[in-house]
């Protein structure tokens, strides 16, 4: 879950990657030639110009019990629409996830973005993920990640919900959804737990530890949500830990919650537009199972 394991098994699969993309360079040069070097790994998709044709953007401020958020707020050009609570992965708000979250209001969503660290600073924290992998990067990130606790999460998300329906550009009369990536894909259970009768759907992409042994794990809080679920797990996720889908799948139908729970073929932070490890085929897959259930349920 955006930790040392997951970075080291991410960059053993980079380094493979990298190995079979030579030795593809070298088999494909002809006998008695020299052979041509492999080409280096693509640089992560860059973050595209913030603003779709037929969407609108602003720089906002969410009063919580906690303090002042900061957050990225963005919608169709005109109307009203579902509200979407969207949270980036531990390297915070930046760009790529302001992209993510415009493409998503082109679709037809009045979309947050929010800074979860704003008890320590604005955003952005960091520009790209790849400053996240960094010692200096990480050791930014600490201690503002440690105020995260499951209360403050649930704290934050009733907030986020009750601003986005103070907005002129949000239909109060469909349900909310939520969604999360790596490190906040346990805090779409939390704000789903904490407004049962608000949100409608929530979504979690490469999310890390969606069950645990604690009492409040999120896969424990499913009892208390009535909304819609879209889990999807990274295959090395899923690889380090096989019982979560199971019990992802048990608990859903244990609380009658409609779950689509599947594992990827694909490694942790494919979804997110500046990761190392992003993969634009399954990203694409995730992404319309999310617009399918928001489509649904919102």
């Amino acid at each position: 879950m955006c930790d040392e394991i997951t970075e080291q098994e991410n960059a053993v699969w980079l380094s493979r990657r990298a190995v079979a993309l030579g030795a593809s360079a070298v088999a494909l040069t002809g006998c008695g030639s020299e052979p041509k070097a492999a080409e280096p790994s693509p640089e992560p998709a860059a973050p595209a110009k913030v603003d779709a044709p037929a969407t609108k953007h602003r720089r906002v401020v969410v009063s919580t019990p906690d303090g002042e958020a900061d957050g990225f707020f963005v919608t169709p050009s005109s109307g009203k629409h579902p509200g979407v609570l969207l949270w980036p992965d531990v390297a915070g708000l930046r760009g790529a996830y302001e992209t993510m979250a415009t493409r998503l209001a082109a679709a037809g969503y009045s979309v947050l973005a929010v800074n979860p660290y704003y008890r320590s600073s604005k955003g952005p924290i960091l520009e790209r993920f790849d400053a996240w992998r960094t010692e200096a990067g990480r050791a930014k990130i600490a201690p503002m990640r440690e105020k995260l606790t499951p209360e403050a999460i649930a704290r934050d998300g009733a907030a986020f919900v009750a601003w986005l329906d103070q907005q002129a550009e949000v239909d109060t009369a469909r349900k909310v959804g939520t969604q999360g990536y790596c490190m906040s894909g346990p805090f779409t259970f939390r704000v789903a737990a904490a407004m049962p009768e608000r949100v409608g759907a929530f979504a979690s992409f490469h999310g890390g530890g969606l069950v645990t042994d604690a009492a409040d794990s999120p896969h424990a809080l499913l009892s208390k949500v009535k909304a819609a679920a879209l889990v999807c797990i990274a295959s090395n996720d899923h690889e380090r830990d096989p019982k979560a889908e199971p019990a992802l799948r048990k608990a859903a139908k244990e609380a009658g919650v409609e779950a689509e729970i599947e594992v990827y073929p694909a490694n942790h932070g494919w979804c997110a537009l500046d990761s190392p490890v992003y993969d634009e085929a399954q990203a694409e897959r995730a992404w319309a199972r999310l617009l399918a259930t928001y489509e649904a349920h919102l």
